[in-house]
């Protein structure tokens, strides 16, 4: 399972450090591509299937576009000898990365965000403990 944050940079050449505690289940290769909310995704190999196989049954109308979205900026990477992966100088202009990033394991995948759009988005009102409180009540958490 991925959860919990860390904060890393990104070096020079565009490499991160994914951190020891999710090397295990990202395994020897992983997919990175765009996330929402301006972030990178990295889905472990069975689970990037799985969300291929959930896109496949939308209607083709509209997984037109997600696929496009998504699958067009999908690539397979793997870490590196001292735990690093490549973050494609693309990606990183996409979601305003320069050096400081938090590494979020959200369940299924990790997402990397620059910190100061990460410090952001915690900052929205829709993580006030009584938003986050009524989104449980909802859904019977």
């Amino acid at each position: 399972m991925l959860i919990g944050k860390y904060e890393q940079t990104i070096d020079a050449k565009g490499r991160v450090n994914i951190p020891s505690k999710f090397r295990a289940d990202l395994g020897d290769s992983f997919v990175v591509t765009r996330g929402m909310d301006g972030c990178i995704s990295i889905y472990p190999m069975e689970e990037w299937e799985r969300f291929e196989t959930a896109l496949n049954e939308i209607p083709s109308s509209k997984r037109r576009d997600l696929q496009r979205y998504f699958c067009s900026a999908a690539e397979v990477c793997s870490i590196d000898a001292q735990g690093r992966t490549l973050i494609r100088s693309d990606f990183r202009n996409e979601v305003s990365i320069k050096k400081d990033v938090v590494v979020v394991g959200v369940s299924r995948k990790l997402e990397i965000w620059a910190k100061e759009k990460w410090n952001d988005y915690m900052q929205k009102p829709d993580f006030e403990p009584d938003a986050i409180t009524n989104i449980m009540e909802e859904f019977g958490l």
